[in-house]
């Protein structure tokens, strides 16, 4: 299974104001045994601001951007220094990853994003996910870390996303101001009542509340990705989530399948040009649902990026499928013929074997 996984700052913060460093030695325990069964995961951390407050022993009441930013860039170092010495304790090895959301709308760094985390995810590496508030603006800012989690989870196409707070999950009222409050363990729709449980954020130190945890459930689960807001405090709360499949906290079931959101996309997608293949391309992608492969390909129409959708033709110009790239059209003009393990010869670098991997193909 492939999982991320958000700590929120009231997970990395101990009651004190200093790091929690016991809950997260637990925390990676628990990992290290997903790990070890094989779950592919992904880390998104708050807390680099707190850490950096810590870390300068700062107690400045000052809110402006700039200083925030210093203390993201120190705190960035001491976090993830913290977790590389724990992580190191089990032999896993963790990489960092600083995005904004230009990193993602960007279709040619959003690819890039994909196509890196996916690899490290593949080669067993935790990758530890957090918004580069050291260059961030309001034009480029994600805004906080639960949208992150969201966003990246659908990047990946995690199957699960499991957002730790301070709070068991979405309760019928406020559980600090109403002992008559309940858990729900599950919502099937996000509706407006929903979100009007989820109210604001008391907390000195995190950025969101459980409002942006509904936002970041509506925004995964809409991409075909199930979500659970649990309590980082509840023991053992990883492992029995994601190994036991116990019911924790509150469950937001995915609406669609990963293959149904990225068709969804690729049709709403307007088309940037054409490839037009052979006979057998046309049987192996109909017949044989198969990658589309340069080799198959006769010709080119268009201009157009790595990344943008085109329209696949056969050779009386009928239109039997769409999909996305993964070469630009200046590459697949010169790789178009060649069997694909020339591709690297010619271009001097690749993206993988497939001009259109079948994953990303959409037959009409």
């Amino acid at each position: 299974m492939r999982v991320v996984i958000k700590f929120g700052t009231n997970v990395v913060a101990a009651k004190n104001n200093t790091v929690a460093k016991t809950r997260l030695l637990e925390m990676v325990r628990q990992l290290a045994i997903l790990h070890a069964a094989g779950h592919q995961i992904a880390l998104v951390s708050s807390g680099a601001i707190f850490v950096g407050r810590h870390r300068l022993h700062s107690l400045s009441g000052r809110k402006d951007i700039p200083y925030k930013q210093m203390l993201a860039a120190v705190g960035q170092v001491k976090l993830l220094n913290i977790y590389e010495q724990f992580f190191d304790i089990y032999n896993i090895a963790i990489a960092q990853a600083l995005l904004t959301r230009g990193d993602l709308a960007d279709r040619k760094r959003y690819l890039n994003a994909r196509n890196t985390l996916d690899l490290l995810l593949k080669e067993g590496v935790i990758p530890i996910v957090n918004e580069n508030d050291v260059v961030g603006v309001e034009e480029i800012k994600i805004g906080d870390n639960d949208t992150l989690s969201a966003l990246i989870a659908n990047l990946v196409d995690a199957d699960l996303l499991v957002i730790l707070t301070d709070q068991a999950g979405l309760y019928t009222a406020d559980p600090r101001r109403n002992a008559a409050a309940e858990l729900i363990s599950e919502v099937s729709k996000i509706t407006d009542a929903i979100r009007a449980l989820a109210g604001g954020t008391d907390s000195e130190m995190g950025v969101g509340g459980m409002s942006t945890k509904i936002q970041a459930a509506e925004l995964a689960t809409r991409s075909g990705v199930e979500t659970i807001i649990a309590s980082g405090h509840e023991a053992n709360v990883l492992v029995r989530l994601v190994q036991r499949g116990e019911n924790l906290g509150t469950r937001f079931p995915a609406k669609i399948s990963h293959v149904e959101s990225r068709k969804r996309w690729i049709l709403a997608e307007a088309s940037r040009g054409s490839l037009i293949v052979d006979d057998g391309a046309v049987r192996a992608i109909i017949k044989q649902q198969k990658s589309l492969l340069p080799a198959g390909i006769v010709s080119v129409e268009g201009d157009f990026a790595r990344g943008s959708t085109v329209t696949v033709k056969n050779q009386t110009k009928q239109e039997i499928c769409r999909g996305t790239v993964n070469y630009k059209a200046q590459d697949i003009r010169a790789l178009q013929g060649h069997h694909s393990n020339k591709i690297e010869e010619i271009l001097g670098y690749n993206y993988g074997l497939t001009a259109i991997h079948r994953d990303n193909l959409v037959i009409l």
